[in-house]
């Protein structure tokens, strides 16, 4: 399912790599975790945060599973577990990995400040560790996501153009992220620096655990504090926080509003064809998945990064860490057919099923 995918902003990903720093600060090569050589025989723990947005069981999980195998001539084991977006439940379930003597690690944060301690464990043992998608802080040897402050850019800028004149006079409310992901804080980054000084923001919440629900609260609160005639469209960092979003603005009467997301979620691009949601950041996950499998195996079996990681990122704890950043599309009722058809994340039954097939239709997917 490796595909190229449309870059919305050439050269942007530059912005956030640092090129300095050596390869023991790093863990740029194999050899510095102490891992012996191995074959294709190999295990790989693979730590996801949480259940509840759709893309870690549908999406992430099988893909790194399937190019695991894929490298490893149908060798190589990957050990799963979910954390439930609990930071102390992940902690445990390294100590179990590094326990279970797994020969390489891929761990998406649920807090990337908390998980630090369980890498230097894993580092200690000999365990090279991946970051996937969340840069998490301790000794990690490689990194790959998406260039996150893009994906807050793509955002705002796909809001203002849905707003027009509407964005002189009117109020915004931005829904953030959790405040415990490293990612939350770069999307709000990206958000501001197209939406200050061209919109007023009304109201703006970081959104705890990225829960519907909690979007859902803090939204009823905006529209109590605001006025439901003063609210011309929502920043919402993701999709699920969207449903949650637009649930509150239809119990409120307010509709025909622009609602951004992320993470181009069946229900999201659902939403996106009925009109109630305005737009999502399409993420290439068969990319980010393919990419991480391919640098645990090669740490796994101590090879270097180099022909895998082009560039370097610091984290707050690592100097240069090996990196790969992968481009964003801006999803909108113009471009599904291109994305995630194309890509073969959805199929068009799926996502017209039902009540959706009239709006389709109109829309011209079918």
């Amino acid at each position: 399912m490796r595909r190229a995918a449309v870059a919305i902003a050439a050269g942007a990903m530059a912005v956030s790599l640092a090129a300095c720093g050596s390869a023991k600060e790093s863990g740029d090569n194999a050899d510095s975790t102490g891992s012996a050589k191995k074959g294709d025989d190999i295990k790989v723990g693979l730590l996801l945060p949480e259940n509840a947005t759709a893309r870690y069981e549908k999406f992430d999980r099988p893909l790194i599973q399937k190019k695991v195998k894929e490298l490893t001539n149908g060798k190589g084991e990957v050990v799963y577990a979910n954390a439930k977006q609990d930071a102390s439940t992940q902690n445990q379930q390294v100590d179990a990995m590094v326990s279970n003597k797994v020969d390489v690690l891929i761990v998406d944060a649920v807090d990337s400040k908390a998980i630090a301690g369980s890498v230097k464990k894993a580092k200690d043992a000999g365990i090279p560790v991946v970051a996937y998608d969340r840069l998490a802080e301790g000794p990690i040897d490689a990194y790959t996501s998406f260039d996150n402050v893009t994906v807050g850019k793509t955002q705002g800028e796909a809001l203002l153009k849905a707003l027009g004149d509407k964005a002189k006079d009117g109020q915004i409310v931005m829904m953030n992220g959790s405040s415990t992901d490293p990612n939350a804080a770069q999307f709000k980054q990206g958000a501001h620096s197209v939406l200050d000084g061209k919109v007023k923001v009304g109201r703006e919440y970081d959104t705890k655990e990225w829960k519907p629900e909690n979007a859902n609260s803090n939204m009823e609160g905006a529209i109590s504090a605001l006025g439901k005639d003063k609210i011309v469209g929502v920043y919402s960092a993701n999709d699920g926080m969207a449903g949650g979003i637009i649930t509150a603005l239809k119990a409120a009467g307010i509709a025909d509003i622009p609602v951004t997301g992320q993470d181009a979620e069946l229900a999201g691009v659902q939403r996106i064809v009925t009109g109630e949601q305005y737009m999502s950041v399409y993420k290439p996950y068969p990319q980010e998945a393919d990419v991480a499998a391919e640098m645990a195996v090669a740490l796994a079996q101590g090879k270097s990064l180099d022909s895998i990681a082009k560039d370097k990122v610091d984290s707050p704890t690592t100097k240069a860490v090996p990196s790969v950043l992968v481009p964003v599309v801006s999803l909108t009722k113009d471009n599904i057919n291109d994305t995630v058809i194309k890509d073969g994340i959805y199929t068009v039954n799926e996502i017209c099923a039902g009540k959706y097939k009239a709006a389709c239709d109109k829309i011209g997917l079918n």
